[in-house]
């Protein structure tokens, strides 16, 4: 079953602000935690913990993965059917040739 265009760009528009937040410190905190693996500076464990989900007492590491992805997967679907719905109703292009 297909969704129409108006409900996945409402998905896609609500599920946006969500998920950015997650999506950047994941990938900040994982970029920075490489960075200081390179240097071997080990006094950056506690980056590999905020990447894993675990800030303080608030613990999703078994949870925070599977959220971050599937998050991820319905953004993409979601981005990509809008895509292809906007260049299926686009008017064919002339050529002047």
């Amino acid at each position: 079953m297909a969704l129409s265009r108006k409900l996945t760009r409402q998905i896609h528009r609500a599920l946006a602000p969500i998920l950015a937040l997650p999506l950047v410190v994941t990938l900040v905190t994982g970029s920075l935690y490489q960075i200081a693996r390179l240097n071997d500076n080990l006094d950056y464990y506690w980056l590999i913990q905020i990447h894993k989900g675990q800030w303080g007492p608030l613990d999703l590491q078994a949870i925070y993965p599977f959220l971050n992805g599937l998050g991820l997967l319905v953004m993409v679907a979601t981005g990509l059917s809008l895509w292809l719905q906007t260049r299926s109703h686009r008017p064919p292009q002339r050529s002047d040739s």
